[in-house]
């Protein structure tokens, strides 16, 4: 990403208010939808359907399989009929993590404007750049368009990049071949081309139980796994002490990470179970599955002094979700519309994935651009700069100057 103060260099200060927003109203609209992953997300998709039918436009939807959930694709079409052929797709997730045990000063799902921040869950991660997309609809069908220009809206990205995959299944299946792909992830605007894999297990540690009073008869699955977790840090430390880099990326180096970790059930039992979640967020040049054989070859040495206890003892990894990296290496058509819609010549790779790998292993050129930063995003007082929101619809203007019928 850019140095600091590049991005001052480059675009100006502004004086933009919240009420100058051409999206505000929509902002406010979508975050009012708690589309939390682990809910429905209906109600904001049957409202995004009913916007769009408004301007004439038609929706598809693609549901999971509890029928609680939908993906949205919908198409501005070229002023000559044109639906599928070439075009830009602007893809948004429309769910968002809990907001559960954190200390939010206002309500979360009330879109609050305090100064030059719009404070609500979802304003970074990431429903302005669909509200910011959606409100300039008008605008779009106005000016006319020489190329389509698509929404893709999917369900359950926070929870392993899931609805995209059927939403992008579904369009290649009519036949739709977008030119490339702008996923509007929080990158502070600025132009990001690439991203880092990742890959997460379970491990599941089965101990023996026994009185606390006697530990020696017992296996205790609570401190194995902690042995493991232990081990899993080491990696890590290694990973960023000796391992390769790429200081393009705001991470240069791969990462390792236990998120969470559950076991036993009183203070004088040695626990049965111990079960524990990680994961790893690899560059191009680390395989991931080369650390997760290390790590079960870690466990596999654990279990000789376990089983030596009781015989039913072990220690089994269960595969969580893999996104894929992806690299859209600058000098690509979709990059060169970008650096002409966000104006300037800068490039950056982030570690947090996004579906813009998925869309680019489909054959669809991808770039991801979007309003806020990440460092707002999954946190309590979840906010987006006024000045962000404004770059953001400046971005999709110039869009509509690239793609508009000459």
């Amino acid at each position: 990403m850019n140095a600091p103060g590049t991005e001052a260099q480059l675009r100006p200060a502004t004086t933009t208010r919240a009420e100058d927003l051409s999206s505000l109203d929509l902002i406010r609209t979508l975050v009012g939808f708690d589309t939390t992953s682990r809910d429905s997300n209906l109600a904001l998709i049957e409202w995004v359907r009913g916007y769009l039918d408004g301007h004439g436009i038609a929706s598809t939807l693609t549901y999971d399989d509890s029928k609680r959930k939908a993906n949205l694709f919908a198409t501005l079409p070229a002023q000559d009929g044109n639906m599928t052929d070439g075009g830009i797709v602007l893809s948004g997730h429309t769910d968002v993590v809990p907001v559960d045990g954190q200390p939010w000063d206002t309500d979360p799902f009330a879109l609050t404007v305090k100064g030059d921040r719009l404070y609500g869950r979802g304003v970074a991660d990431m429903k302005s750049f669909s509200a910011v997309g959606l409100a300039l609809v008008p605008e779009f069908l106005r000016r006319g368009l020489a190329k389509p220009i698509h929404f893709s809206l999917s369900y359950d990205e926070e929870v392993g990049c899931i609805g995209v995959h059927r939403l992008i299944a579904d369009i290649i299946a009519r036949g739709v071949r977008p030119a490339g792909c702008i996923v509007g992830e929080p990158t502070g605007m600025e132009l990001v081309v690439a991203h880092k894999g990742k890959k997460s297990w379970r491990c599941r540690v089965r101990g023996f139980e026994a009185h606390s009073s006697l530990t020696p008869l017992g296996v205790n699955a609570v401190q194995i796994a902690c042995s493991l977790v232990s081990y899993i840090a080491q990696r890590a430390l290694q990973y960023r002490e000796t391992g390769k880099r790429d200081d393009a990326y705001d991470v240069p180096y791969t990462t390792v990470h236990v998120g969470v970790i559950g076991g036993g059930t009183a203070i004088n039992i040695v626990p049965r179970d111990c079960s524990f979640d990680f994961e790893i967020r690899h560059l191009p040049g680390d395989d991931p599955d080369a650390f997760i054989d290390d790590v079960r070859a870690q466990a596999a040495r654990l279990l000789p002094d376990m089983q030596a206890v009781d015989a039913s003892t072990y220690i089994e990894f269960d595969h969580l979700s893999t996104l894929p990296g992806f690299d859209t290496h600058d000098g690509s058509e979709i990059t060169a519309l970008g650096h002409r819609c966000n104006g300037t010549q800068q490039t950056g790779k982030v570690s947090f994935g996004t579906e813009a790998a998925l869309f680019h292993d489909a054959n669809v050129p991808t770039i991801i651009c979007g309003p806020g930063h990440i460092a707002q995003a999954h946190q309590p007082n979840e906010w987006v700069a006024v000045e962000q929101v404004a770059q953001c619809e400046a971005f999709m203007r110039r869009l509509a100057d690239q793609l508009a019928a000459r």
